[in-house]
């Protein structure tokens, strides 16, 4: 039988009980192995207790979008195709003590139940590597806070969000300073602050500045951290899997050396840290460190840098303050085996939730995309329970 009668065929009569196989061994893996409930890694105390009193969602099952369950699918897909809903940002210009500026996004909702500015509670938004202000996360967060009466605040990095650097310094994992830049400004106008954090350098420098920092000195009164990378240098070998690589790694990449360029002015006559036309051939993240970052900020070589910015090794019981952390297991940014389950379950007021699927920030649900995810849901049940 040729190929063509083969198609023929199948196409004639064949392909509905071929079609209906499929279909049946698909839906019997999305339902007896997708769908799951989250595993919960934590010390047991009052904080674990609230999540289980306020947070309804960490018991239900997660249902992940069952055309795009995948971990690469879901990354993609909310990346690429859920909505950015218009939000009518104030920006702010926030001076630093090095010279430098940080852009401040902020939804002030007016029109909140909380009618006194004062007591309206606010969200602090801080974005990913590359993100800012006009990622479908952060606006997603916004829409969320704005059906609770509340103040949204997106902190866009150095460089990023529409934004033009006046210093050379974008970003740094340890970025204690400008996390208490942040927080001693809208504490001058602000009031009940909970912090929500998404990918790489912003759940870094959150974590270890309240890894440093008392919880009366910190201005937060809870966070909650969203696709934490713990071990640096194995979510940089997890990107630099072929896939990952053609997916991530080099859209990361190519935005951060497009930053460089777009600011060449402040970047020249730093010759004696890097040279710049070597930092804009890097093709990787990893390089870009190398040859960027790490210089930049004192580091003699990229694994110098990571080993001082990755958690994995942090002492996470001196944190005071609740957070709360969403993960996927399936997170190509973050390998399974670099999560430090046993630190983890050392301090009552850090509490994990691993889902099954759910890729890099992804965890998009049901069959329109556009709609809440499950994300949204635990950041909107966790944000009620802390400021109610």
């Amino acid at each position: 039988m040729s190929l063509a009668e083969f198609l023929r065929i199948l196409y004639q009569w064949q392909w509905l009980p071929f079609l209906g196989t499929f279909s049946g061994f698909y839906l019997a893996y999305y339902f007896l192995h997708v769908v799951q409930k989250p595993k919960i890694f934590g010390k047991d105390g009052p904080f674990r207790r609230f999540l289980q009193n306020e947070c309804a969602v960490l018991s239900d099952y997660y249902w992940p979008t069952i055309w795009c369950f995948g971990a690469h699918a879901q990354t993609v897909v909310r990346a690429l195709l859920r909505s950015r809903p218009p939000v009518p940002f104030r920006r702010e210009t926030l001076d630093t003590p090095d010279g430098g500026i940080m852009c401040l996004d902020w939804f002030d909702h007016e029109n909140s139940h909380y009618t006194n500015p004062l007591r309206r509670p606010t969200v602090l938004v801080l974005p990913g590597l590359t993100g800012g202000s006009e990622t479908s996360y952060c606006r997603h967060l916004v829409l969320q806070g704005e059906k609770l009466g509340y103040r949204t605040i997106i902190a866009n990095h150095r460089g990023f969000g529409a934004s033009q650097l006046k210093r050379p310094q974008i970003f740094l994992i340890r970025g204690r300073k400008s996390m208490k830049c942040y927080s001693e400004h809208y504490r001058m106008l602000a009031r009940n602050v909970c912090t929500q954090s998404n990918v790489r350098e912003a759940v870094m420098i959150l974590m270890n500045y309240l890894n440093e920092m008392k919880d009366a000195d910190c201005g937060l009164i809870a966070g909650l951290v969203v696709s934490i990378p713990w071990d640096c240098a194995e979510s940089t070998v997890s990107l630099e899997q072929p896939l990952n690589f053609l997916l991530f790694n080099r859209r990361l990449t190519g935005n951060l050396v497009r930053m460089v360029k777009s600011n060449l002015n402040v970047f020249q006559g730093r010759h004696n840290l890097y040279d710049i036309n070597h930092v804009l051939n890097a093709k990787t993240v990893r390089e870009f460190d190398e040859r960027f970052t790490s210089p930049t900020f004192g580091y003699s070589n990229y694994e110098e840098y990571y080993n001082a910015a990755s958690l994995h090794t942090k002492p996470l019981h001196t944190i005071t303050v609740p957070v709360l952390c969403l993960t996927a297991a399936d997170d190509p940014f973050s390998p399974l085996h670099a999560i430090p389950l046993k630190t983890i379950g050392n301090n009552p007021m850090f509490t994990l939730v691993l889902t099954a699927y759910g890729g890099h920030i992804g965890f998009i649900e049901g069959v329109m995309i556009h709609e809440q995810n499950y994300m949204d849901r635990v950041f909107a049940q966790f944000a009620k329970g802390v400021f109610d």
